[in-house]
């Protein structure tokens, strides 16, 4: 442990302060809050009874668009001459495609009914800047029906040969996109709706861009300007620059058909909606909002947070990071428990590099580097640029990157500071015993600090982590599921637990 790290926390007393689960890996370990600190939790949502007849009513029952058997229909063509391009998301999303509960086999079980073969079908996965598929993964996302059954292709961001321009936006973007999916007959966008910290919501129209987009189309999608917008950010879509150059190239693109599942964060099914890209993305918007965002009346001076099942490495980390960010105070404290259970617990080398470059030049420094004309785009800059985001309203200081995972190698480059420094003298069982250690004698650190005189700090801990949005503000209704399908009822308050 630090020495002034050990001076400030020697002799605390923790009498009265309650216990507090935390996610960690598929399990949690303990820590102990003041008694005054808030629970920030999502809305209970319950899960759908009956998926699979839900996925067949959304079917059956689109949003804003006829079913798919009469969108084959109206196509110039005999059925047995259509070709169908179906986008699904790549390993990096939980979307449930395969099985009797998954949106996959009563889609293809749809076209085939309307008189389609397998072989007029292709699977286009999105993979956007990702790397391709193995076999492997394709299985435990499809299934072995649909991988021996039907044409898989991964999309190439830089591959020349698979893409084919479409014009430029309204911004003078290059449209570079993906040449199966525009030249195919009917196209259908697939996805996990679920809040993005950067484009709002994913799935729909991300499912186009940046998933089957070219390399410098991206660019401009993950550009500094963008991303520095304080409207690129979670469960915002009006005014922010990432969603609205998404939709323009979705539409441009052109999209029959899409159908899409919200999840909670155990994986269970809330609601699927299918029917026209934009007002059945809509609809699932809506659902997202109604249990992820919780009001929050005024910001906290600490923030306990976690990495969740999302939080495999550094990179991933960044989204429970960010979400904290509307309600730390400047200056304040957030305090994150990461569980890294990826093969690299950083993040790829591109990555790590960028983030060496935050870690050197600061937040201001970084993002002026990304700005100047001969600054050549990289992947994952991004990723780095969204860290400094947090790091510009607490500092260095004000980060406290919990990790019993992260080699001793890598912890120089991280920002923040790093739970090792917080970590008391002694033998532990295992990581899980070791990152509680560090984890409670972070918080003990915060909440002792001079700075905050005779008032104790104000602190939350936001219970689902990544999954969770807390925002600044009044509460604010959204539309409730009445079945977790096509229609939408009733009107409930989000609060704060």
């Amino acid at each position: 442990m630090r020495p002034d790290i050990a001076e400030m926390v020697r002799g605390a007393d923790l009498t009265g302060w309650r216990p507090l689960e935390v996610e960690y890996g598929s399990g949690s370990i303990e820590v102990r809050v003041p008694p005054a600190c808030v629970t920030l939790e999502m809305r209970e949502v319950p899960p759908l009874a009956d998926p699979e007849g839900a996925i067949r009513e959304a079917l059956h029952r689109p949003i804003g668009s006829p079913p798919l058997p009469e969108i084959l229909r109206r196509k110039a063509k005999p059925v047995g001459a259509i070709s169908v391009c179906i986008t699904t998301s790549d390993i990096t999303r939980p979307v449930p495609y395969r099985g009797r509960a998954g949106i996959l086999p009563p889609l293809l079980a749809t076209l085939r009914e309307a008189g389609l073969r397998p072989e007029q079908i292709v699977l286009l996965v999105g993979t956007g800047t990702h790397r391709a598929s193995t076999r492997e993964e394709k299985l435990a996302m499809f299934g072995e029906e649909v991988v021996s059954g039907y044409r898989i292709v991964d999309h190439a961001c830089d591959n020349e040969a698979m893409l084919v321009d479409i014009g430029r936006t309204s911004a003078g973007t290059e449209i570079r996109i993906n040449r199966l999916f525009v030249e195919a007959d009917v196209k259908i966008a697939t996805g996990l709706v679920e809040s993005h910290f950067m484009a709002g919501v994913s799935a729909g129209r991300k499912a186009i861009c940046p998933a089957l987009v070219s390399w410098k189309t991206i660019e401009r999608f993950h550009s500094a300007e963008y991303l520095d917008s304080p409207r690129a950010t979670n469960l915002v879509l009006e005014g922010n620059p990432c969603h609205e150059e998404a939709q323009e190239i979705a539409r441009r693109a052109g999209v029959d058909f899409c159908i899409s599942a919200v999840l909670n964060r155990r994986l269970q099914f809330l609601g699927v909606f299918a029917g026209e890209l934009e007002a059945s993305h809509r609809r699932a918007v809506e659902l997202v909002r109604e249990f992820a965002a919780i009001s929050v009346p005024e910001p906290f001076d600490i923030v306990l947070t976690h990495g969740g099942y999302v939080g495999i490495n550094h990179y991933q980390n960044a989204k429970a990071a960010v979400n904290a960010l509307p309600i730390v105070k400047p200056g304040g404290f957030v305090i994150l428990a990461a569980c890294e259970r990826d093969a690299d617990p950083v993040g790829p080398t591109t990555y790590r590099t960028l983030l060496h470059l935050l870690k050197l030049q600061g937040p201001d420094g970084y993002l002026a580097t990304l700005r100047q004309p001969g600054w050549r785009f990289t992947r994952d800059q991004w990723e780095p640029q969204m860290w400094g985001k947090l790091l510009k309203k607490v500092g260095e200081a004000g980060l406290i990157y919990c990790s019993a995972l992260l080699p001793e190698g890598e912890r120089e480059i991280v920002p923040g500071e790093v739970g090792w420094d917080y970590l008391p003298e002694g033998e532990f069982a295992d990581d899980a015993a070791r990152i509680a250690a560090m984890l409670q004698q972070a918080i003990v650190y915060a909440v002792r600090l001079p700075r905050w005189r005779q008032e104790a700090p104000r602190m939350a801990f936001i219970r689902e982590g990544p999954y969770a949005v807390p925002v600044l503000g009044p509460a604010a209704s959204c539309p409730a599921p009445a079945t977790g399908g096509n229609e939408l009822t009733d009107s409930r308050i989000l609060r704060a637990v």
